[in-house]
């Protein structure tokens, strides 16, 4: 059996793509694209106040692979995943737009939105601003800024770019010494453009326990309106589970993705009828 590569292992490699993809292209001309595109969706109000079914809100996610699942979806249609999502109630979109790792494309965005009408978070790797502005280019309405990746700095610099550039923060933790540095920063630099992340996956074992989300909520009452909690939901009573204690945004994957109908199984988990 291969081992997944740790986190360590991806943003080593993160770190050479983004260098040679700025000797590519100029921060220049990504302001210039940026400057000519439309405004973003708003991701925040989608997931932090949206109306999905039940009163539970979900960011539905699309990727061909992941380092822990390997391949997740031979037949792989990111646009018609998409479309399947939002008839079935989702509020937002996660889109994988890492290649090496999840055989994903920073160009989807652009063709997701064009058929969807979400809002659309760009699921990557972050290291470095330059790859904030290259989100906003290809048309993200949101970035997930993982905390284990970042410096206190960067985070800052990150969360100051995106809302400048009116896009939403999905800033995700897993251990708590890293939910206790982005906490004093919840609502930074303006509350309505960060969202909290809790990520039941382990980046270094790849291991996943829900249970993991429930045992950091003493920590973060104060943010429960703008919790979403990440991996390992797989089953209605997961989401029942988490509902009892107060949670209702949820960003769900794999467990869709594996399904014939990722629409239906979406359906489904939220216990909603078809039309």
């Amino acid at each position: 059996m291969t081992t997944p590569p740790t986190l360590a292992k991806i943003i080593e490699h993160k770190r050479v793509e983004v260098a040679e993809k700025r000797s590519q292209r100029s921060l220049d001309e990504l302001k210039a694209r940026v400057a000519d595109a439309p405004p973003p969706r708003n991701f925040f109000s989608a997931v932090a106040t949206g109306l999905g079914p039940g009163g539970v809100n979900v960011i539905a996610e699309v990727k061909k692979r992941s380092p822990s699942a390997g391949e997740i979806r031979a037949d792989f249609d990111p646009v018609d995943i998409a479309l399947q999502y939002e008839n079935a109630g989702a509020v937002a979109i996660s889109c994988l737009t890492d290649d090496q790792f999840f055989g994903g494309s920073i160009d989807t965005i652009d063709a997701i939105k064009a058929s969807v009408s979400l809002p659309v978070l760009r699921k990557d790797f972050l290291i470095d601003t330059w790859q904030v502005w290259e989100a906003r280019a290809a048309g993200a309405d949101a970035v997930l800024l993982i905390s284990e990746c970042l410096s206190e700095g960067q985070m800052m610099d990150m969360l100051i770019l995106a809302h400048e550039l009116d896009m939403t923060a999905l800033v995700e933790v897993h251990d708590i010494e890293n939910l206790l540095r982005v906490r004093r920063h919840v609502g930074f630099p303006h509350p309505g453009y960060m969202l909290l992340g809790i990520n039941n996956r382990n980046l270094t074992t790849m291991k996943t326990d829900i249970s993991h989300t429930v045992r950091m909520l003493e920590l973060v009452d104060d943010h429960r309106d703008i919790l979403v909690t990440e991996s390992g939901i797989r089953t209605t009573s997961d989401i029942e589970r988490m509902v009892r204690h107060g949670i209702r945004r949820f960003l769900i994957g794999e467990s869709l993705l594996r399904q014939h109908s990722p629409g239906q199984a979406l359906r489904e988990l939220l216990g909603t009828p078809w039309d």
